[in-house]
């Protein structure tokens, strides 16, 4: 039996974010907790089927909006100031710390989806992570996209996206059927990245590089997002850990696509994720890695190439 208790966390400036937490209802305690961090404008529910797998096999889980997102939506967008750096500074960090806290005795796992894999990076306590787990992670630099898809994402997220909450005060993601509203902050700050993700604050690779658990990246072939070059462009901050980066094709599970987001429907509960909690609980990959980047505890504070 599943059980999901809804709760409130504070991130480190006091602000209520809804979490759920999601665990098996067993007589044995789980010692490993997982911590689902969501793509940008899309809800914590929607890794809800995901959460009970890991919840199956002896997790507890914790799922979680960020600020200006589901449940952790205030009555007005137009007055919240919140960016996706603020997402990662004082939300995922606010969860963390009440993590540690509350479960001192547990293993932490993170799990990040697009730009929930960012979120450790800019964490001041992500040293405490035991192992991380990317799906698509990117920031969303546009020269990363697909070719193919490349002239179009940008006339849609770094053009429109950027009018309409101008003239919005938010973007109405939700009205459009794109994605959840987001804060202005947030919108603007996907819309104008560069290709460094430090380059208002030179200091902050060397917060990136502090994390030391070894990361596995999932990149799907038809991930118009999460390419190998917009993975590798973030995987190159995270140079204090070991990190493998798979590239899978939807022909190899005998499907026509998977794209950015079907990885977290429960189609894959018998392929891919048993894939994630095998490396997950063991650390061993189950398929060939397209390519394997090794810590380099030596040059820890320096920052990555530009690209």
């Amino acid at each position: 039996m599943h059980i999901e208790s809804e709760i409130q966390i504070a991130a480190t400036d006091g602000y209520p974010l809804g979490a759920t937490l999601h665990y098996a209802d067993d007589s044995a305690q789980p010692q490993l907790l997982a911590i689902i961090n969501c793509a940008t404008g899309v809800k914590a529910s929607y890794y809800a089927r995901y959460a009970r797998f890991l919840a199956d096999h002896g997790y507890l889980v914790i799922s979680w909006d960020y600020r200006g997102i589901g449940r952790s939506r205030p009555a007005s967008l137009r007055r919240l100031q919140a960016s996706k750096r603020d997402w990662g500074e004082k939300d995922f960090e606010g969860i963390l710390q009440w993590a540690i806290k509350n479960f001192p005795q547990h293993r932490i796992h993170v799990i990040g989806h697009s730009i929930g894999g960012v979120m450790p990076g800019y964490s001041e306590s992500n040293r405490c992570i035991e192992r991380l787990l990317l799906v698509g992670a990117q920031f969303a630099y546009w020269k990363d996209y697909a070719p193919a898809a490349r002239h179009r994402m940008y006339w849609k997220w770094h053009v429109l996206m950027p009018l309409l909450t101008t003239l919005c005060g938010y973007f109405p993601g939700r009205a459009l059927g794109w994605l959840e509203d987001l804060p202005a902050a947030a919108a603007f700050e996907w819309a104008t990245r560069g290709p460094r993700i430090d380059h208002h604050d030179p200091h902050l690779s060397a917060r990136f590089s502090h994390l030391r658990a070894p990361i596995l990246a999932w990149s799907i072939s038809d991930d118009n997002f999460g390419t190998p070059a917009a993975m590798t462009r973030l995987l190159d901050y995270y140079t204090g850990s070991d990190r493998t980066l798979l590239r899978i094709t939807p022909a190899q599970l005998h499907l026509p696509q998977i794209g950015h987001f079907a990885f977290f429907h429960d189609r894959f509960s018998t392929s891919l994720w048993p894939e994630t909690w095998h490396w997950l609980s063991t650390g061993q990959v189950l398929r060939p890695a397209l390519r394997h980047f090794a810590a380099t505890p030596a040059t820890l504070h320096a920052a990555p190439p530009a690209g």
